[in-house]
């Protein structure tokens, strides 16, 4: 699922994205593919972790918790935040420090569901 959303992206988002998508995977092993509301998503626990997107003018992140990125967002200066989602660009990625924190984060939400 995810590898034909990625392939149809232009040449400057794809690397960025598909770096998103295997350290996600690497931090949440038990994530699956899959969709929530409308995005490719990775999925724990039947639950959406983290979702992603690329658009014309930037690459979005969905943690699907406000809490995760209120958590995070003294770390991202400079990057689109709002209450749902984290922009960034191919030029300027996430770090991946922030990144494992988010999933942490979000896999802590779930569990404690």
């Amino acid at each position: 699922m995810f590898d034909e959303y990625l392939s149809e992206l232009a040449d400057d988002a794809r690397p960025a994205l598909e770096a998103v998508v295997d350290h996600v995977a690497a931090v949440a092993p038990d994530a699956t593919e899959g969709r929530s509301y409308g995005l490719p998503a990775f999925r724990y626990h039947g639950s959406p972790l983290l979702g992603f997107a690329a658009a014309k003018a930037h690459l979005s992140l969905y943690p699907f918790s406000p809490r995760v990125i209120e958590a995070v967002s003294p770390r991202l200066d400079g990057y689109g935040l709002s209450k749902g989602t984290i922009r960034f660009s191919a030029d300027r990625p996430l770090p991946t420090e922030v990144l494992t924190e988010i999933v942490r984060l979000r896999m802590e939400e779930i569990d404690a569901r």
